[in-house]
């Protein structure tokens, strides 16, 4: 019979929870500094878990970690970690830990439930939706443009219809994974613009492009470098709706890889949001992996 218990000393859990989190990001690509700084970003919110110990008659099979968040004036649980252990597998136990999540989310006003995955899932999280992947790819040499299309720095004059249409389909894609209503979407929009790029332009470590091909813009592109050692951030690689269907999206990837490897990286991450099917197979067929998948359903009922 499955039991959860939480536990008064998390330690032994949490060196588990960060040796397998090591090996999933390793397993991904990340070199050994990469993936330090994330289990850094880990650690600065891992005190506030409540971490319980699943066992059966009485021997433990593995852990189930939760948590509550302020998720843009609404509460969110999410669950940080559910594990059992291989030999244990199958069982029922992952269930019995799911349900226990939920519900202890729910007791304290949940509307919703999340899950942050560095593994593919299973038929476990099957009714969690996708809310957005995050993907790398490492870059062993420079790529090749696609004839016609050139990129340029963007000019102070262009900067402020492309911070505006950023925002409008960053709230775009937010809204159609799922995660948030559109109110909340655009409240996220104007801090997060307004923390990562305060300086515009000017902002240090940061490169925004224009996409051209035969004299006319097809898109724009901004990356942010060093995001992780050795990494570059993709914030956004747009190509205009009326120029796709041939073949810019590549020349976009393209751009952002050799900008990539001009700052000194040698990894290119993205984020994709949930719903956008066209992006996922993009990435994919261009060989970026999935490092991190978060999904999130909404709970059934709230309590009293």
């Amino acid at each position: 019979m499955t039991e959860l218990n939480i536990l008064d000393d998390n330690t032994h859990w949490q060196k588990d929870f960060e040796r397998r989190l090591q090996a999933s990001y390793t397993a991904a690509g990340l070199g050994a500094a990469a993936v330090e700084r994330m289990l850094e970003d880990v650690r600065t919110g891992i005190g506030d878990w409540v971490t319980a110990e699943i066992t059966d008659a009485g021997m433990r099979v593995g852990y189930v970690a939760v948590v509550m968040a302020d998720n843009h004036d609404s509460l969110a649980g999410r669950i940080g970690d559910l594990h059992i252990d291989a030999h244990h597998a199958g069982r029922g136990h992952e269930q019995a830990a799911r349900d226990w999540a939920e519900q202890w989310c729910a007791e304290r006003g949940a509307r919703r439930v999340g899950i942050r995955l560095t593994e593919p899932a299973d038929e476990l999280f099957d009714g969690y939706a996708v809310r957005g992947q995050l993907r790398m790819r490492h870059i062993d040499s420079p790529p090749k443009p696609l004839a016609g299309v050139t990129a340029r720095p963007m000019t102070q004059a262009e900067y402020p219809h492309w911070l505006a249409s950023e925002k409008a389909s960053y709230v775009g894609d937010i809204v159609r994974s799922g995660a948030l209503s559109t109110e909340e979407a655009e409240r996220k929009s104007d801090r997060d613009f307004a923390g990562l790029i305060p300086q515009g332009l000017a902002t240090p470590d940061n490169t925004f492009l224009v996409l051209e091909a035969e004299g006319e813009q097809i898109g724009t592109g901004w990356l942010k470098h060093g995001h992780l050692p050795g990494v570059t951030y993709g914030y956004s690689l747009y190509i205009q709706e009326q120029h796709r269907g041939k073949g810019y999206g590549r020349a976009a990837m393209a751009a952002g890889e050799l900008a990539t490897l001009e700052a000194g990286d040698t990894a290119l991450m993205f984020t994709v949001w949930g719903g956008n099917e066209v992006a996922m197979n993009l990435y994919t067929s261009a060989g970026y992996h999935v490092v991190e998948e978060s999904r999130s359903v909404s709970l059934a009922r709230s309590p009293a």
